[in-house]
């Protein structure tokens, strides 16, 4: 069953219990959805529907973070309908087990494990550890994430 099936089946659900807010959301995550499924011409794989979904929670995240206060029910719909999408898409890897993968990528480099006294990497050095570093964690972490890590264990 694909992630398109899978938001229908939930949508038909939450009509028959007349959850019209929970319909809403998943109405507007398969609208993008079937717009991602069309713009490829053929159907999303499993991790090409992650990311879509995740975009959507990003772009709902940041309607919220620009949202005035005093605006409590759209605030209130955007929590909503993150927590709707966020059933969609597998957990994102916590701060430990992405600077597991970081010490193992730097072992895989030859790299001395980071102790406090060594200069930050360069830029270049940087750039050759997060290129082998992010195909092991795309999709399961957070790219910004890995990165203050990254930089963190070199302070």
């Amino acid at each position: 069953m694909t992630k398109v099936d899978v938001v229908r089946a939930e949508m038909v659900k939450a009509m028959k219990a007349g959850d019209k807010e929970r319909k809403n959301a998943l109405s507007m995550l398969l609208s993008a959805l079937k717009n991602a499924t069309i713009d490829k011409r053929s159907d999303l794989t499993e991790e090409e529907a992650d990311v879509i979904v995740r975009k959507e929670i990003k772009q709902t995240q940041e309607t919220l973070d620009t949202t005035p206060a005093e605006r409590t029910e759209i605030i209130e719909e955007c929590k909503f309908r993150i927590a709707v999408y966020e059933e969609f898409v597998p957990k994102m890897m916590e701060a430990d087990a992405i600077e597991a993968v970081i010490k193992e990528t730097l072992a895989e480099l030859g790299i001395d494990a980071p102790t406090v006294g060594i200069e930050k990497p360069t830029a270049a050095d940087k750039g050759k550890i997060m290129k082998v570093l992010m195909p092991k964690v795309k999709g399961k972490a957070d790219g910004k994430l890995v990165n203050q890590l990254l930089s963190g264990m070199f302070v």
